[in-house]
């Protein structure tokens, strides 16, 4: 506090305290006139009606009475506190402090003592957490302008009114089937009536059985909703549950079994009942072996006799259990097990018999074009045709060594004869060849089949001319410039490198050597 307000104080003070000196005032009306005189500001547009009496919010030198005087105001904040409920009531950030430490008063007309940020609120410290979609409404969809924030209403009723479809047919308790994740996700416990939702029934729509928001006293046998889905036409009476269940409708449990002679087996227990039962349902009565309902479906056409289960199953018509292996002399393996008949017996068994060797079904696929011999067996298998063939590489005149074995074999076979394909190095890597044939065509010399850039090749053994001095780490195109076919060849002489170096003109011949060495050309040996 300055002086000058202590100073400015005291002079308003001192009519007072005369006043009080001469009896003219009570001490309680003295006190109120110094609390007004040395008043911090004036209060906010709120607290207005109090401007004249400091002692509704404040006791006199007792600043610990005052969170009381605000809650005996505010006794909806003063009840959330005591109950532990609402913002001021669940807020880590209210519990243990004073009223002022949020709001703060005497900051004029204008000023916001219940600052509120509806962006960064925590809505989980009130008595109404939001979940679901209520996360991403608005804040006015909820608090209307002329109301508390408290005054929202908490039940669905009063907000989803007008979304309420059942024509007040069903209670308020909205709760009881939405979910405030998505309104439109119903979530009913149908056991609660009398008609337990199971099967399909689980998974149908609510308005397929309650038309026009009805739900009370519905019928629940099978034929009230189930009239129209009946292809019997009332022929099998109203008790659709002797056959059909909840589960799929189509699907029959009526068990053909025990109630007739003739047991439903693999496709039998799915075809549909008119599918034999053209006519009447038991009338005329129907022939048990299958050429009776499968003469159309005899492929051959009657060549191998009317009994068809010798080879077919119930569970698959067109899958034959006819076993090859043991009756005949061809058993079928891999690939061939699926194969049909057909393919192979292109004309009636009783009239003829397929070869058994490869080459007498695949003779058209044989793109060796007889090359290779008739043994398809040697490189094919029958698990697949073109899939993993195999063949010993090492036992051809080309043994293949290094990276040789993993390049494909289309890289060197431009066709499938296999035999005429070239076996010299040039043949595949004349783009490789960097010395531009100046070393001949022998790549193998140099190079191996582990890998191209790995090279040997010793001057000193291989060839007349021993690499001393300077020639040691020359390049090989720094000599052999010349394309060469064959062996290759190349002069000896220094003369034949040297002869733009000869400063002699070629006055001392050609033997550089008498003089010169091959560690340094300027030096000059002396004989």
């Amino acid at each position: 506090m300055s002086l000058r307000f202590i100073y400015i104080s005291a002079r308003r003070l001192l009519p007072v305290v005369f006043l009080f000196w001469a009896g003219a005032l009570t001490p309680v009306s003295a006190q109120n006139v110094i609390e007004r005189l040395v008043s911090p500001g004036p209060l906010s547009n709120a607290h207005q009606e109090f401007e004249k009496d400091c002692g509704s919010c404040h006791a006199t030198f007792d600043k610990g009475a005052q969170d009381a005087l605000c809650l005996d105001c505010h006794d909806e904040t003063a009840t959330d506190v005591k109950n532990s409920t609402g913002f001021h009531g669940k807020s880590p950030e209210v519990q243990g402090n004073l009223c002022n430490t949020c709001h703060t008063e005497h900051e004029g007309l204008l000023f916001d003592i219940a600052e509120f940020d509806p962006a960064s609120f925590n809505h989980f410290l009130t008595d109404y957490p939001l979940g679901g979609g209520h996360v991403a409404v608005e804040c006015a969809a909820c608090h209307l302008a002329d109301k508390k924030l408290r005054e929202a209403p908490s039940d669905c009723f009063s907000c989803h009114k007008s979304d309420e479809p059942h024509k007040n047919r069903l209670s308020d308790d909205c709760q009881d089937c939405h979910t405030v994740n998505d309104w439109s996700q119903v979530e009913f416990d149908h056991s609660t009536t009398r008609f337990l939702l199971l099967g399909k029934h689980s998974s149908t729509g609510c308005m397929a059985c309650h038309v026009g928001e009805i739900y009370k006293e519905l019928p629940s046998t099978c034929v009230d909703c189930h009239e129209e889905d009946d292809t019997h036409e009332g022929t099998f009476g109203t008790d659709c549950e002797s056959c059909h269940d909840s589960n799929l409708w189509p699907k029959i449990t009526f068990d053909h079994a025990q109630k007739t002679s003739f047991a439903l087996e693999g496709q039998h227990a799915v075809v549909d009942c008119k599918a034999c039962h053209t006519t009447t349902l038991f009338e005329p009565e129907l022939q048990q072996v299958c050429v009776s309902c499968h003469q159309k479906d005899d492929e051959h056409k009657g060549r191998n006799g009317s009994n068809c289960a010798d080879c077919h199953f119930t569970s698959n018509w067109s899958t034959s259990n006819f076993d090859h292996d043991t009756k005949t002399k061809f058993p079928l393996n891999d690939a061939h097990v699926r194969v049909t008949c057909e393919a192979c017996h292109l004309e009636p068994v009783t009239k003829a018999l397929p070869g058994v060797t490869c080459i007498d079904c695949h003779r058209d696929d044989d793109v060796h074009e007889d090359s290779l011999g008739e043994n398809c067996s040697a490189c094919h298998n029958e698990a697949s045709w073109v899939k993993n063939t195999r063949f010993d590489h090492d036992l051809s005149r080309f043994p293949l060594l290094g990276e040789h074995k993993t390049v494909e074999c289309d890289d060197c076979h431009q066709s499938k004869k296999f035999q005429d394909a070239p076996i010299e190095c040039e043949s595949c890597h004349i783009e490789d060849d960097e010395h531009l044939g100046t070393l001949g065509e022998n790549c193998g010399l140099c190079h191996n089949p582990n890998n191209w850039s790995l090279w040997i090749f010793d001057h000193t053994t291989q060839t007349d001319f021993q690499l001393t001095g300077a020639h040691e780490g020359l390049a090989c195109a720094s000599c052999h410039r010349t394309k060469s076919r064959g062996e290759v060849s190349q002069s000896s002489e220094c003369i034949a490198c040297h002869r733009a170096d000869d400063k002699h003109r070629g006055e001392y011949g050609g033997n550089c050597g008498r003089c010169h060495t091959t560690t340094d050309f300027k030096t000059i040996r002396i004989p």
